[in-house]
């Protein structure tokens, strides 16, 4: 088997989410209901315009109504905090991102607090991690790019029992992903830059997910045949996009590795569509109930 057959790409799987979305979306626009995902941008930071731009033609396709409130990056806190409101209270606004990072002179987790749970689509507010961690993922949202990696890993094997070694604590992975894999009853260990023996906590591993943001920081020498690396971070080098893993020369060892560009990324980007429909469902349950949608708790 080639290195090539070695890499797991999510191209099929993003096409397969994305053909269910547009499904649900023609029905929900045929009741009268015409999902809308809203994106607040305060940043000049090249990865989050180019991440905006994709999510922009993407909805067109599937038809999702989708609007974005540009922001000077050197605007203040209450008006960023104004236009997150805005959207939040709009009943015709199913979901919000909000772009990252921030500049350093606004607060992300102020910010990240105005969105309300049942319109969080990217998962990552800390009352949805608050319930992930709680084991009540009926309640929340799937925060994307962790589920797009249990998804790709489930294509392939299960998590049932698997020992699980995770590099990155960060707040849009590491955080969310802990839970959610020991909620599918994985044994998970978490590691990162500061680990004392990384290389034999991901040789012990028989799944490694890499998301600590350094480039090569998974290297060949620390896997072996028959190991699974899904490769979940994004680092913008002068010479393009590459993940915390040394692809070619793990897949050259026999180990299935998820290629960056082209392995977590595309499913992530289907999933924060699959979320926008999880949210509607979300936003009618809480007004079945008498709740708020504004609000965390709603």
């Amino acid at each position: 088997m080639s290195a090539d057959d070695m890499l797991l790409r999510g191209g099929e799987l993003a096409k397969a989410i994305k053909a269910d979305v547009a499904a649900r979306v023609q029905h929900l626009t045929g009741l009268g209901l015409q999902p809308k995902l809203a994106v607040v941008a305060a940043t000049d930071d090249p990865a989050a315009l180019k991440y905006e731009e994709s999510k922009r033609r993407n909805s067109e396709k599937l038809g999702i109504a989708y609007e974005v409130a540009a922001l000077d990056p050197k605007i203040g806190a209450d008006a960023l905090h104004e236009r997150i409101d805005a959207f939040a209270a709009d009943p015709g606004v199913h979901g919000i991102l909000l772009s990252l990072p921030l500049p350093d002179h606004l607060d992300t987790e102020a910010a990240l607090d105005r969105i309300p749970l049942v319109k969080d689509v990217d998962g990552i507010t800390a009352a949805n991690l608050g319930r992930l961690a709680s084991g009540i993922e009926a309640a929340a949202m799937l925060t994307a790019t962790p589920y797009a990696c249990i998804r790709l890993i489930e294509t392939q094997r299960s998590l049932e029992s698997a020992k699980v070694t995770l590099v990155g604590r960060g707040r849009t992975i590491g955080r969310a992903l802990a839970p959610m894999l020991v909620n599918r009853n994985a044994t998970v260990t978490v590691c990162h830059t500061r680990t004392r023996d990384l290389p034999a906590e991901v040789s012990a591993a028989d799944i490694v997910i890499a998301a600590a943001g350094r480039p090569e920081l998974i290297t060949a020498d620390m896997v072996r045949p028959g190991q699974m690396v899904i490769d979940a971070a994004i680092n913008v080098l002068d010479n393009g996009i590459v993940g915390d893993a040394q692809t070619e020369e793990i897949a050259a060892r026999g180990v299935q590795i998820t290629p960056v560009p082209g392995g977590v990324g595309p499913v992530t980007s289907a999933q924060i569509f699959e979320n926008l429909l999880r949210a509607i469902d979300l936003q009618q349950a809480a007004e079945r109930r008498g709740g708020i949608v504004r609000g965390v708790n709603a």
